[in-house]
């Protein structure tokens, strides 16, 4: 499923197979949580800036509308009318992001949702049930994502927790797909790997759940507030234990320096809401370095926002737009700035692929790690 096509170091380029299409990878997934992208882009505009995948959230799609509805009505993929893969992740993560509204069990996690209340139990087969209603390419395994800093004594309950959650996930999944009666039979299972920023947990914890043969495998649990290097001396402890032949997932991350350090780590599949977020803020990616559009000086510029993009958005407006657009309280500033920073980063994307084919990946790395972390 997965084929490595050339290296540099540890840098991948590769192409992962699915029923929905091939992945080429390195890959950064466009984050639609409940099945939208957030700034007003539909599924064509996706395709348009060049999206390989959607990711969507198995926790809020659950409560709205619920998997329920998506399943009859044919799944995510004809519900949102996306064609490509989906990946959709597994609601773990709002068992770190919803403390004050959960409480964790050996047999799932007890909920009150933050729309309204009401009580919600999700353990490992309640996830992967929800996912195989929504239909996604790529399943990810329930798991639990500790905060850092996170007591020793804890993290290792957690990951020894995640393990025994993924061994009932996988025999879920496997359940489902052979009933006939699910929306993807060929649904995908991603394991996560936990263990906070203790080494010899995420070590251990990467070498119990690669026993699982799974389909690919993701490193979770960081970019929560830990220092930048403590990330990157993680991927770079944990990934020589994770399977060659599969890819891996950083999740959660992050900024096109992050992806450039973590990629020469040999990480494969991204996601993050940073440029969508960042774009609704007025804080726009470009081949500089980051610009806030906000920025008075603006005002009467009639160039780009960048003049190396070609994006629908900067061969078609200028920045005074943009940033008359923003001041005004206009819609089509959020849509025109996310448009912008989702192409960017796909082409980043690209452009890393390119070098790694090439063999000029360390060359790439040098060249932008400084120039695109900068603000403008």
């Amino acid at each position: 499923m997965f084929e490595i096509i050339a290296t540099q170091g540890r840098a991948r380029l590769g192409e992962f197979h699915t029923v929905h299409g091939a992945i080429h990878t390195p890959v950064f997934m466009n984050v639609g949580t409940q099945a939208a992208i957030k700034g007003g882009l539909s599924s064509f505009d996706l395709k348009d800036i060049g999206c390989q995948v959607e990711l969507s959230n198995t926790y809020h799609l659950k409560l709205r509308p619920g998997d329920e509805v998506i399943r009859d009505l044919g799944g995510l993929h004809k519900f949102m009318n996306w064609d490509r893969p989906i990946l959709t992740d597994s609601g773990g993560f709002q068992v770190f992001s919803l403390a004050k509204l959960r409480n964790i069990k050996e047999e799932g996690v007890y909920f009150s949702s933050h729309i309204d209340g009401r009580k919600l139990f999700m353990g490992p087969e309640e996830s992967i049930e929800i996912q195989s209603n929504l239909g996604s390419t790529i399943a990810m395994a329930f798991d639990e994502c500790v905060e850092n800093p996170a007591e020793y004594n804890y993290a290792k309950a957690s990951h020894e927790r995640t393990v025994r959650w993924l061994e009932r996930c996988v025999k879920k999944l496997g359940e489902l797909n052979a009933s006939g009666e699910t929306v993807n039979p060929h649904q995908m299972l991603f394991g996560i790997n936990q263990g906070a920023t203790y080494i010899d947990l995420r070590i251990e914890n990467m070498k119990r759940i690669a026993e699982f043969d799974l389909d690919g495998y993701a490193i979770g649990g960081l970019a929560v507030g830990e220092p930048t290097e403590t990330m990157y001396e993680v991927v770079e402890e944990v990934e020589p234990y994770a399977p060659k032949d599969r890819p891996r997932y950083l999740m959660g991350v992050g900024t096109p320096v992050n992806i450039l350090e973590a990629v020469d780590r040999g990480i494969d599949f991204f996601d993050c809401v940073l440029p969508a977020r960042n774009a609704r803020h007025g804080h726009l990616f470009t081949s500089q370095g980051v610009m806030n559009i906000h920025n008075a000086k603006h005002t009467l510029d009639d160039s780009p926002v960048d003049a190396q993009c070609d994006c629908h958005v900067c061969k078609n407006f200028s920045r005074a737009y943009l940033h008359h657009l923003f001041k005004a309280g206009e819609i089509l500033a959020l849509r025109l700035a996310v448009m912008h920073n989702l192409y960017f980063y796909n082409s980043f994307m690209e452009k890393i692929r390119r070098s790694i084919e090439n063999g000029t990946f360390s060359e790439f790395k040098r060249q932008n790690t400084e120039l695109l972390g900068r603000r403008i």
